[in-house]
């Protein structure tokens, strides 16, 4: 498949998947045009607080922060359905954990909108134990016209598949420094996300748990403050 991204009016880049037209934004979402849906994967909420329970110090704030920014993306794309792509939180206690504070910025920005969870495997037992104390529903996977979204990216061919999970990210090399950034990754028939939450860590993508995905070279479009930058495989280490 033919993959031709093109900037697009806020710095992402526009590209299609599996014909779909998409928009890969800076913040690391993905705005699916026609069917005004945004996309965001790996939240990874209460995962500090996860840390202190097992005595590690980590600043307590990356829910807020990771909220803050998914309610800055919202307020600007406006879309009419949010799907959070799976391990939303960090674990099955996150959302107990959770400040008041943070739980109403959910409810604010969910609010008019379809509202969805997508299980993943940090999450799974979280989403089954306090839907009701979430707005949304819990879905296993959902079809989105030619697009299937799902957690975890499955092997061999899988066209229309958008998945999170692996948290991919790209290394170039310039000028003597290596420079390491979260990244989407994709050959035009299926996409990976960068993770959004602010704890997030990444895989290189030349790892071969991501590599291995796609039969041709992708493309991995890395989101800088204002605009996604195009890098091409060869250029990545």
């Amino acid at each position: 498949m033919v993959l031709a991204p093109r900037r697009s009016g806020c710095g992402g880049l526009a590209v299609r998947i599996a014909g779909e037209r998409c928009v890969l934004r800076c913040s690391g979402a993905m705005h699916v045009v026609e069917h005004d849906v945004l996309i965001v994967a790996d939240l990874h909420l209460e995962k500090g607080s996860a840390f202190a329970v097992r005595g590690q110090m980590l600043p307590p704030y990356d829910s807020a922060a990771t909220l803050a920014r998914l309610e800055a993306e919202i307020a600007e794309v406006n879309p009419g359905r949010v799907v959070l792509l799976g391990d939303s939180f960090h674990d099955r206690r996150s959302i107990p954990r959770m400040a008041d504070s943070d739980r109403e910025t959910l409810e604010r920005i969910a609010f008019g909108r379809d509202w969805l969870w997508l299980e993943g495997n940090h999450d799974r037992e979280a989403l089954g134990a306090d839907l009701d104390r979430l707005p949304g529903s819990v879905i296993e996977t959902l079809s989105l016209g030619a697009l299937r979204l799902v957690h975890e990216p499955m092997p061999g061919d899988q066209p229309g598949e958008v998945a999170g999970h692996l948290h991919p990210a790209a290394r170039v090399a310039a000028y003597g420094r290596g420079v390491r950034k979260p990244c989407f990754i994709t050959d035009g028939s299926r996409i990976i996300l960068p993770a959004f939450g602010a704890f997030t860590g990444g895989l290189n993508v030349r790892d071969p748990a991501i590599a291995s995905l796609f039969s041709t070279p992708p493309l991995a479009a890395v989101p800088g403050r204002d605009e996604v930058h195009a890098i091409a495989w060869k250029s990545l280490v």
